[in-house]
C-alpha cells in the first residue's frame, strides 16, 4: 500500500512539473507564465462563470437575459407547480429606470366559466383578426391561440427537443414555426406549421440553392403548414445571415436542408429572390397565390425607410404580407457576433412601436395582422406587447427554459448540457420528449392564462382590447409617462374598429 502511494505520488508531482515546465515556457497567456498551475484556476472560474452567476452570485433579477425569478417563474409554471411569489416585489419599484405599470380597473372584467372561451382548464384565446382575411387568400384561417412558437430552426435545436416542442403546441393548440432549417420528421407530432423560409431556401430550394416554388409546394403538401413566413432577418443577427457548423450537419439535417452533410452550411445576408420592395411583394403574391396560404414576412427594425416603403407599395397593389412579425434586437436563439447581439436592430418595443406607427397612418394596421417576438414569454411583456398593437405574440428562448435548458449560454458550441441546443447523441438522450411536451404545454397555458387575467384586471375580457391607456412607465426620481406619448401613438391606436371589437372571440356583450 505504501509502494502505490509512493507512485501515486511520484505521478502526480511529475504531472505538476510537466505543467509548471510548460507553463513557463508558453507564450500565449501571461498569466500562465508568471503563475503557473495557479493560473489555471482563473480559466476554469471563467468557462464556468455563467453557472457561478447563476447560482451563487447574483440576485434574484440581475441575471440576464432571463432573470432567477424569470426562470423560476417558467419552470413551476411548466411543472404545473404553483408559480406566486411571497413578501412583495424585489424591484425598488421607485428607483427603476423604465419600469412599466399596468393600470388596473376598479372593474376588473369576470372570468370565463369553465368550458368557455378565455376559461380552465386550456385558457383558449384566438387571435383577434383572421390570417390572409383581408387578401382574401384561400385557405384564411383564425389563430387558436395568441401565443406561439417563434422559429427556432432543426440543427440548431436536436430533433428531441424540436419534437418536445411540437407536441407540446400541439396540446396546447398553439402553432410551431419551423424556422429557417427546414421540415423535419420532428416537425410532425401534431402541431399546426408555419413555414418559414429564410436567405438559404432551406427545404424548399433547388439544386442550385435557389428558391424553388415545387420544392415548396411539397413541404406545404405534406405536413399540417397553415402560413407560410418569408424571414427577412432576426434580432439576433439582423443583416448578418447564418452559420450552421459542419459538425452540425448530419446526413439527416444536410437531407432536410439541402445541402452537403459535413459542410458549414452558410444562410446569406439577403434574399436571391428578390432586392426591393417591390420584389418581395411580388415574391410574396406568387406564394400567396400558389398555395392560398397566408405569408407574411419576419423582420428586425432598422431603418424606417423600409417600412415606409412597403406600407405605400402595399397601397398601390392592393397586395403584400398578410402578417408582419417584429423581431426585437433582444431577441437571440442563434448564436452572433457580439457587435451584432449588442448594437444591430432596435428592441422590441421601440422597433414595434415604429412599424405599427407606420402602418396606422397608412391606414394599414387593422389589415394587417402584427406578431411580436423578443423576449415576450412572460405575462407583464406579452400584455405590454398587446397595448402597442400586436395580434400574436411568439416565444423563443423561454419554451426552450421549459423544456430544460439552463441559460448555460452554450447553444453555439454543440455542447449543451440539457439536450436543447445539440446534435449530439449523448447528450439528448437525457431529453425526454413526452415530459418535456408536456411542460411546453403547461408553460403555453399558463402564459395564456396570465396574459388573460391581466387583461381583465384592465376591465377588459380580451387582450386585443388593452390599448396604450392601460400603460405608465415610471422613471428615477418620482416621475413617470404615458405609453402613448411615450411612443408618439395617437388615442385611436392599435386601431380596432366598432365591428371587429364586437366580433372578437370569446368577448362578452
Amino acid at each position: 500500500m505504501t509502494v502505490l502511494r509512493s507512485a501515486g505520488l511520484r505521478a502526480t508531482a511529475t504531472a505538476l512539473a510537466a505543467v509548471v515546465g510548460y507553463d513557463l515556457v508558453q507564450r500565449r497567456r501571461a498569466i500562465l507564465r508568471n503563475f503557473p498551475i495557479a493560473g489555471h484556476l482563473r480559466y476554469v472560474l471563467e468557462a464556468f462563470g455563467p453557472e457561478l452567476r447563476q447560482y451563487i452570485v447574483t440576485s434574484n433579477n440581475e441575471e440576464r437575459p432571463f432573470s432567477r425569478d424569470q426562470r423560476r417563474w417558467i419552470d413551476a409554471s411548466s411543472d404545473g407547480r404553483p408559480n406566486v411569489f411571497g413578501f412583495g416585489t424585489d424591484d425598488e419599484m421607485e428607483a427603476v429606470e423604465s419600469l412599466v405599470i399596468i393600470k388596473h380597473s376598479p372593474f376588473p372584467a369576470p372570468a370565463p366559466a369553465p368550458g368557455e372561451p378565455g376559461g380552465p382548464p386550456d385558457y383558449m384565446v384566438s387571435c383577434s383578426k383572421v390570417l390572409g382575411g383581408a387578401h382574401g387568400r384561400r385557405h384564411a384561417f383564425r389563430p387558436a391561440s395568441v401565443v406561439n412558437l417563434s422559429g427556432m430552426s432543426y440543427g440548431a435545436l436536436s430533433p428531441v427537443a424540436v419534437e418536445a416542442l411540437n407536441r407540446g403546441a400541439r396540446i396546447a393548440s398553439c402553432l410551431h414555426n419551423t424556422g429557417e432549417g427546414g421540415l423535419a420528421p420532428a416537425h410532425r407530432h401534431g402541431a399546426e406549421l408555419v413555414f418559414q423560409i429564410g436567405t438559404g431556401y432551406f427545404g424548399c430550394r433547388d439544386d442550385r440553392g435557389c428558391f424553388s416554388l415545387e420544392r415548396l409546394r411539397e413541404r406545404v403538401a405534406e405536413a399540417p403548414v397553415r402560413a407560410i413566413e418569408i424571414k427577412l432577418s432576426q434580432g439576433a443577427k439582423p443583416g448578418l445571415g447564418g452559420l450552421l457548423p459542419g459538425a452540425k450537419v448530419t446526413s439527416e439535417i444536410a437531407d432536410i436542408r439541402g445541402v452537403p452533410a459535413g459542410q458549414d452550411c452558410v444562410s446569406p445576408p439577403g434574399h436571391s429572390a428578390f432586392s426591393d420592395v417591390a420584389g418581395l411583394i411580388e415574391f410574396v403574391e406568387l406564394i400567396a397565390q400558389d398555395t392560398g396560404l397566408p405569408v407574411g414576412i419576419k423582420s428586425a427594425v432598422g431603418e424606417a425607410g423600409f417600412w415606409e416603403q412597403l406600407a405605400e407599395r402595399m397601397i398601390d397593389t392592393g397586395g403584400g404580407p398578410d402578417f408582419i412579425t417584429v423581431d426585437g434586437g433582444e431577441g437571440g436563439t442563434g448564436a452572433a457576433p457580439l457587435a451584432f447581439a449588442d448594437h444591430v436592430a432596435l428592441p422590441f418595443k421601440l422597433g414595434f412601436a415604429r412599424v405599427y406607427r407606420t402602418f396606422a397612418l397608412a391606414g394599414l394596421a387593422e389589415d394587417t395582422v402584427f406578431i411580436g417576438a423578443g423576449r415576450l414569454g412572460f405575462p407583464d411583456s406579452a400584455l405590454f406587447a398587446f397595448g402597442l398593437g400586436c395580434d400574436l405574440i411568439n416565444v423563443g428562448r423561454e419554451a426552450m427554459l421549459a423544456i430544460g435548458c439552463i441559460q448555460a449560454q452554450r447553444c453555439h458550441t454543440g455542447r449543451c448540457p440539457t439536450g436543447v441546443a445539440t446534435q449530439s447523441r449523448w447528450l439528448m438522450h437525457g431529453l425526454d420528449p413526452d415530459l418535456k411536451s408536456t411542460r411546453t404545454a403547461n408553460y403555453l397555458v399558463t402564459l395564456r392564462a396570465e396574459i388573460l387575467a391581466l387583461a381583465r384586471s384592465c376591465g377588459v375580457p380580451h387582450p386585443a382590447l388593452v390599448t396604450p391607456e392601460h400603460f405608465e412607465i415610471v422613471c428615477e426620481r418620482y416621475g413617470s409617462a404615458q405609453l402613448a406619448d411615450v411612443f408618439d401613438y395617437q388615442p385611436d391606436w392599435p386601431v380596432r374598429s366598432h365591428a371587429a371589437r364586437q366580433a372578437l372571440p370569446g368577448r362578452a356583450a
